[in-house]
């Protein structure tokens, strides 16, 4: 099941810059991990927004529910699911 997700963080202003270097190098540790395993294929950077786009290509809702919870700046995000269904259109 594939699915288009628009992750935009909200690091909180008083957090210690340290600690913010700490979550984000686990962060991009967990989703280079992510990718190399196919789960999250495409991550795109929105310009001038500490937020992206990403596909993931995932089993379940549920799994897909797992990957998002576990990332380290969960805590930090507004996030959105739009499913996605292969187009009638599509020559792949």
């Amino acid at each position: 099941m594939k699915y288009l997700v628009h992750m935009d963080v909200k690091l909180p202003a008083d957090l210690p810059a340290s600690e913010a270097a700490g979550i984000k190098a686990k962060e991009k540790a967990y989703s280079q991990e992510l990718q190399r395993s196919g789960k999250w294929p495409e991550i795109w950077r929105v310009v001038g927004e500490y937020a992206n786009y990403s596909i993931f290509d995932v089993d379940s809702n549920d799994e897909l529910h797992d990957i998002l919870q576990n990332l380290p700046l969960f805590p930090y995000m507004e996030i959105s699911v739009v499913p996605l269904a292969k187009h009638p259109s599509d020559i792949k």
